[in-house]
């Protein structure tokens, strides 16, 4: 029996979707037949309010991640995919470091992911099915300039996956993460905005360009879908071979 890529009837929470690769895969997922709310500071405006409705919120404040799980559950029901995509890179030098721009990055980098899929799984639970896809990045295994804060965070989100899959993959829920290379996104920005930086990316990865947005899609859609049910607690590196070289 050939395992299904196939998200049709699912449902599904993918945070930071109003633009970048929460955008991309949350689009992927209603175009697989899964209904989606969108969570993010911004309202998603390519969500059609029937198989996609966005929801307005501010996750770093960590207090309210309760009330908008709970938010989203009022729409479609209680989600049975959650992607944790939202994220924030300050870019600041080790030096110029500030505690509140450290607690904003940790917090919903990191902690947001814990605490979203924490109040997401008693349902997931219950129906013996679940999968929470957490974005890691390059910076889970390397050191970059300006990212001490942002570092720390994606490389707590590759043990957070770990201990996520140790924690709750009995019960029919795997945990695993994407780890992206350079795509052009919002918070790429100040990278593809660089030529001869962009060019230098490009040039590390084995393929030879860097990525491109529906590089992500499949992916996101393997683990999404049953195709993924015996892999759990991993880092998926999307990277076109760049931490191979």
């Amino acid at each position: 029996m050939t395992p299904s890529l196939s998200v049709e009837g699912r449902i599904a929470c993918v945070t930071g979707a109003s633009s970048g690769l929460g955008r991309t895969i949350a689009q992927a997922l209603v175009a697989g037949g899964a209904r989606v709310v969108t969570v993010a500071r911004r309202k998603a405006d390519w969500c059609d309010g029937t198989s996609s409705v966005a929801i307005s919120a501010d996750l770093s404040d960590l207090k309210a991640v309760p009330d908008i799980a709970a938010e989203v559950a009022d729409v479609f029901g209680a989600p049975d995919i959650l992607v944790n995509s939202a994220g924030v890179n300050m870019r600041q030098p080790a030096d110029q470091v500030t505690m509140d721009g450290w607690l904003t990055t940790l917090d919903l980098n990191l902690s947001v992911p814990f605490f979203l899929a924490q109040a997401m799984v008693p349902a997931m639970r219950e129906k013996g099915w679940g999968r929470i896809v957490n974005f890691a990045s390059l910076q889970s295994q390397r050191a970059f300039h300006g990212g001490i804060a942002y570092g720390a965070s994606k490389g707590g989100i590759t043990q957070l996956t770990r201990a996520m899959a140790e924690a709750w993959s009995r019960d029919g829920i795997t945990a695993n993460a994407l780890a992206p290379g350079f795509f052009p996104t919002e918070l790429t920005g100040p990278v593809f905005g660089n030529p001869e930086l962009s060019a230098r990316n490009a040039a590390q990865t084995c393929i030879g360009r860097n990525g491109e947005m529906e590089d992500i899609i499949g992916p996101a859609l393997f683990l999404c879908s049953d195709a993924s049910a015996y892999v759990t607690g991993q880092v998926l590196c999307v990277d076109g071979g760049f931490t191979a070289k």
